[in-house]
């Protein structure tokens, strides 16, 4: 199986957790060489703070797990393209690459500036976009 689409669905599991708590159902994962470190979802309701996304809850465990906050040489896979204040938190954390599921026509942070990622950071999208897109759509009809 492609190493990209076995850990998207890993982190489809964790949007998946979001969607149990009535969150937003977006997740994500973050790997290093060949292992997950860090695992989120959203959890803003939860927690009552706008910035617990699914990106930071696993970047936060991921450098506790590596024990310091550069991730160069990791890669988060999560379901929706980052927002702009995601993206520049995986900036600060200098991570080797992010792979995203759906993009964010509304809010993702390509809208506003590519550059909010590290230089370094290598980006793509669309890996299992479909799965990733109507989980959050799914949520929001219910919600409508």
């Amino acid at each position: 199986m492609d190493e990209n689409i076995k850990y998207m669905r890993e982190a489809l599991r964790e949007a998946g957790y979001a969607a149990e708590e009535d969150e937003v159902p977006i997740g994500a994962v973050v790997v290093c060489r060949g292992r997950i470190i860090g695992k989120g979802h959203n959890m803003t309701e939860r927690l009552g703070d706008p910035t617990a996304h699914a990106e930071m809850i696993a970047i936060t465990a991921a450098t506790e797990a590596m024990g310091g906050k550069y991730l160069n040489d990791c890669i988060l896979y999560v379901t929706v393209e980052p927002c702009p204040m995601c993206a520049g938190a995986l900036s600060w954390s200098q991570i080797g690459k992010v792979v995203y599921g759906a993009a964010d026509p509304k809010r993702g942070f390509s809208l506003f500036s590519p550059s909010l990622m590290h230089p370094k950071t290598e980006v793509s999208g669309g890996v299992l976009a479909e799965e990733c897109s109507s989980l959050v759509s799914e949520f929001f009809k219910g919600r409508r």
